[in-house]
């Protein structure tokens, strides 16, 4: 054997000692890389999870049926208050809501064109939190058209069969929210053209008023309204009169399901089933189109046909308004 030599030891020694530190600083960078690993896997779990249960949370709408509930409405004809047509479109929405909570509210509007029966319906889906959602929209067509072949494909027949398919995804499901209450109000359409503000919403105006007495009103949260929904070409108005925060909250969902720019492009104040709610104090929203056809040439004519509607502008804002539902079930 030949011995070292003190350089050599020196050197060896040396060698050893980096070789060591390296097998020190290998370790510590194992476990290093391990820690990274287990927050990393940690945080994709986390992440996959809220995904999950975010999209077990998320809105279902059924647009196609939504659709067919449209055609079968404006299959009856014109509906105008007074007429035969009108009480075959009332049988039907209460026909869809068999075994449902379904309360009427029935009474005579006196109006510059005489009586009137009118009708609102209401659909009440209860929840565990104290309070109320009201989703409404009105079912009655125009009734200065009265004599033509006016059938409202947007203007009453999209947003009622919204409704309708609201009705579908509540029934039967405990919610642990507050309770949603789907109201139909009839005679909203102003008995002249154009639009005569005092000679229409009578049946919204009466249900305001009714529940402002019982006490109903206080127990509202939020009353969002839907009309003029189908348009293919869908641009959701941002509302003047309604509520801000309300309005934001709706803008939010939209947002969270990808769907914001169908929503809020153009700023105008409307005159809609909202207004006997808000001036009641009720936090309101109006969900409407108002710009049908080019500069709105299909509003109140008979060109509000089910081939100027979309199965998907119905699921758009379907979703959003069960999106919103969501948000304010989750708020305190």
């Amino acid at each position: 054997m030949v011995r070292a030599s003190e350089a050599e030891k020196s050197a060896r020694g040396a060698q050893d000692g980096m070789t060591a530190n390296s097998r020190h600083q290998s370790r510590r960078d194992s476990r290093l890389w391990l820690s990274t690993l287990l927050v990393l896997f940690g945080l994709t779990l986390c992440a996959q999870s809220l995904k999950a249960a975010d999209s077990s949370a998320a809105p279902s709408f059924n647009s196609d049926r939504a659709m067919k509930y449209v055609k079968e409405i404006v299959a009856f004809g014109p509906r105008p208050i007074g007429s035969a047509n009108h009480k075959k479109v009332e049988d039907y929405i209460l026909s869809h809501l068999k075994g449902d909570n379904v309360e009427s509210d029935a009474f005579i509007a006196d109006t510059p064109e005489g009586k009137f029966p009118v009708h609102n319906i209401i659909a009440k889906f209860p929840g565990t939190k104290d309070g109320i959602i009201v989703l409404a929209s009105h079912y009655d067509t125009n009734y200065p058209l009265r004599d033509t072949t006016y059938i409202g494909a947007n203007d009453g027949a999209s947003s009622s069969a919204l409704l309708l398919e609201i009705a579908n995804q509540l029934r039967g499901k405990k919610r642990g929210g507050y309770s949603v209450w789907l109201l139909w109000d009839d005679a909203e359409e102003s008995m002249k053209l154009p639009w005569v503000d005092p000679e229409s919403l009578y049946g919204v105006r009466h249900i305001a008023e009714k529940w402002q007495a019982d006490g109903t009103l206080k127990k509202i949260k939020a009353f969002l309204l839907a009309d003029m929904i189908g348009d293919a070409d869908l641009n959701i108005e941002h509302e003047q009169h309604s509520t801000p925060w309300l309005e934001d909250l709706v803008y939010q969902a939209a947002t969270r399901l990808g769907y914001q720019s169908h929503f809020f492009g153009r700023t105008m104040a409307v005159e809609d089933d909202h207004l006997p709610f808000l001036k009641q104090g009720v936090p309101s929203a109006d969900l409407i189109d108002l710009d049908y056809g080019y500069n709105n040439v299909f509003h109140h004519t008979t060109q509000d046909t089910v081939d100027k509607l979309s199965p998907k502008s119905l699921e758009i804002v379907g979703s959003v308004i069960l999106e919103t539902i969501r948000m304010l079930d989750q708020s305190k």
